[in-house]
């Protein structure tokens, strides 16, 4: 789509002995930006509301489709309890809502909040309608993520699997990494109020991180065998300790230690709203992408 834009300027004249100004009309079209149209796919969890609502007030972006199982055919907009609905129903159908923007020729960018076993599918429906992808569902399996990066690379379309959009737990994991080099001991303590997917993806990740440097950590543990001790993630001795109570705040804290210190990181995560800065940052990063890449910490 393009503008016109028309300017009004004067020459002036001075060939002669009495100045004189002619106007004239210079005209020219220049593309006009329309905005992302943003999918989000498990629109009625709590993170897919929240998402509704950031990028609803996010520029340059606006919500073209909600897909969900749950509260179908009710407005997105309504179910976020924002002030006016959106007009756009639930809907289960997401080759649907695909095809009514690939139609319009917009940028589009499909999020996904589903669950693993649907991934696959979800993001090569995306991808064949020409649209863009957001992957941000715990516990994906190394298989999965090999093979939306084979069909990323055939499509030369580009779909972002983020383990984290907390900004703040990638800033914890680059300050655990930097902190790898300076101690042999170190251990991983989570507290979450629900038991589901424990190690959770953060404790998880930072153990990943910290097993991919080539230090052997932990190497006086005497206790490998006592199950008290906590899940040892990798060869390379890092554990973590699960806590699971009600009404505790999910939250990470990654322990070193050394002679005659202790040296602590710890992040605390008491709302979902803390997701969505880093969830717009990638909507706008994703959107230049040709190929698949894994962790939001790479546009940090």
């Amino acid at each position: 789509m393009a503008a016109l834009s028309c300017y009004f300027q004067f020459t002036i004249n001075r060939s002669s002995q009495k100045v004189k100004s002619k106007p004239f009309i210079y005209c020219s079209t220049q593309p006009v930006q329309s905005n992302i149209k943003v999918v989000v796919n498990g629109a009625a969890k709590e993170i897919g509301r929240a998402a509704v609502i950031a990028v609803s007030k996010a520029r340059g972006m606006e919500v073209a489709g909600a897909v969900d199982t749950h509260f179908v055919g009710e407005d997105i907009g309504k179910l976020c309890d924002m002030e006016e609905p959106l007009e756009i129903p639930i809907i289960n159908d997401l080759t649907m809502v695909l095809g009514s923007i690939s139609q319009s020729k917009e940028t589009g960018v499909v999020i996904d909040f589903t669950d693993p076993s649907t991934v696959y599918d979800n993001v090569k429906q995306a991808t064949a309608f020409g649209m863009k992808s957001i992957v941000y569902v715990p516990r994906i399996k190394l298989d999965t993520i090999a093979a939306l990066s084979a069909l990323c690379d055939k499509a030369s379309m580009g779909c972002l699997v983020a383990p984290t959009l907390s900004i703040g737990s990638i800033l914890l994991q680059q300050a655990a990494i930097s902190a790898s080099f300076h101690y042999n001991n170190v251990e991983i303590v989570e507290s979450r109020a629900q038991a589901a997917d424990l190690p959770s993806a953060d404790a998880f990740q930072i153990a990943k991180n910290l097993s991919n440097l080539g230090q052997i950590y932990n190497r006086e543990d005497s206790s490998t065998d006592v199950l008290a001790r906590g899940q040892v993630l990798g060869e390379d001795g890092v554990r973590v300790h699960s806590l699971v109570l009600p009404g505790l705040p999910s939250s990470t804290t990654v322990y070193f230690s050394g002679p005659g210190e202790v040296y602590s990181i710890k992040h605390d995560i008491t709302d979902v709203q803390c997701l969505m800065p880093g969830l717009i940052l990638a909507i706008r990063k994703v959107i230049r992408l040709k190929n698949l890449v894994y962790g939001l910490e790479k546009f940090l």
